[in-house]
């Protein structure tokens, strides 16, 4: 039985071991960064990036006047000190291509020692979040390398922006789904309620999945292909079109949008 190992996307430790065994030969000869999940198997791998990106910081949402006029809704997107590679990651030593980039500096005794001798192995200052952006090759980077958004996007391109949506606790399902309410007048007796989730003897369960109250919001979302309006150098924002996950002070990750067929393969 054939056992694969998955490297973390911070240390570089592993982590747990899946076993693989029963997988088709097609898809366990494909590389490790282009590899999918099978139905019914436990291997989870991430996409590969169209390109590097950079962490930044939601400050939140105002109208932009554009020179002809019209106004866009966009959201201003701060950066913090960081957006530094803090490792580089190879298909000899790692067994695939990828860049681990720091962002958002902290005092030192915020960090354990373990994730303060990583961030000294190469000089790095202490950072609170470190992500992984897998690539094709990784040459062109250097250790403690500082990624400036300038030089990396420009005014015009197109982003997909990932982040944590705003938590809003246990919710009913109306607000969380969607659904409609019954009558408000005096003799109905289902206003708000759920009803009915499934049926009796036959199956004699309520199928997974099922659309009920529960916990709505705080989890992650990718919106694909923003348009960058502004960059301010001054300022040091970006103005991104449209809404991003998150309420003010929220961590984004910003990435090139996946375009097949320009910088995304076909197959």
């Amino acid at each position: 039985m054939s056992i694969l190992s998955i490297p973390s996307p911070i240390y570089g430790s592993t982590h747990s071991s899946l076993s693989i065994s029963r997988l088709p030969s097609s898809l366990t000869a494909q590389p490790l960064q282009v590899r999918r999940r099978a139905k019914g198997k436990g291997v989870v791998v991430m996409s590969m990036e169209a390109g590097i990106g950079v962490m930044a910081t939601k400050l939140g949402m105002m109208s932009f006047f554009q020179p002809d006029g019209v106004v866009v809704p966009v959201t201003v997107v701060g950066f913090k000190e960081g957006n530094i590679v803090t490792q580089i990651k190879t298909e000899a030593t790692d067994g695939y291509s990828a860049v681990q980039v720091g962002y958002r500096r902290i005092r030192d005794r915020k960090l354990t020692k373990p994730e303060m001798g990583h961030l000294e192995k190469v000089g790095a200052i202490p950072m609170r979040h470190l992500q992984e952006f897998r690539l094709q090759t990784v040459d062109q980077f250097d250790l403690n390398q500082r990624l400036i958004f300038d030089e990396l996007f420009k005014e015009g391109d197109l982003v997909d922006v990932s982040g944590t949506t705003i938590g809003k606790g246990f919710q009913g399902g109306i607000k969380r789904h969607h659904f409609k309410r019954g009558p408000m007048s005096h003799g109905s007796k289902s206003h708000r309620q759920l009803g009915s989730i499934g049926a009796g003897t036959t199956p004699g369960r309520v199928y997974k999945g099922k659309k009920m109250p529960g916990r709505m919001g705080g989890t992650k979302r990718k919106i694909r292909k923003l348009k960058i309006v502004k960059i301010d150098k001054d300022l040091n924002v970006v103005m991104i079109k449209g809404a991003l996950p998150g309420k003010p002070g929220n961590l984004l990750r910003i990435t090139p949008a996946k375009i097949v067929g320009e910088n995304i393969p076909k197959n």
